[in-house]
């Protein structure tokens, strides 16, 4: 099973796109643990596979020209899975 960084790291002032992207994939993911009872563990797995190299091939995603557009349909394609954007506290959203 893939292992990810869960913790809320402060965004780094080299890379703060990175680091940005690089929390709210790993929200996804804590988001996905909470609902594991809900999906079947092949689905649980799928997911989590996915998610391990989106963040794995982050840096080179953010250093592409379209790097914004790809990463949000990323982000969008996760949220539909895991909802996360419908549970969010809309005060405070970024």
């Amino acid at each position: 099973m893939p292992r990810f960084v869960t913790d809320s790291r402060p965004i780094s002032a080299l890379h703060p796109v990175h680091e940005f992207y690089r929390q709210e994939f790993a929200k996804h993911h804590r988001c996905l643990q909470q609902q594991r009872p809900y999906f079947s563990e092949g689905a649980i797995t799928d997911v989590e596979t996915a998610l391990a190299r989106v963040m794995g091939q982050l840096d080179d995603l953010c250093s592409c020209a379209d790097a914004d557009e790809v990463v949000s349909s990323l982000l969008k394609k996760f949220d539909v899975v895991t909802g996360l954007s419908s549970r969010s506290d809309p005060k405070t959203a970024h």
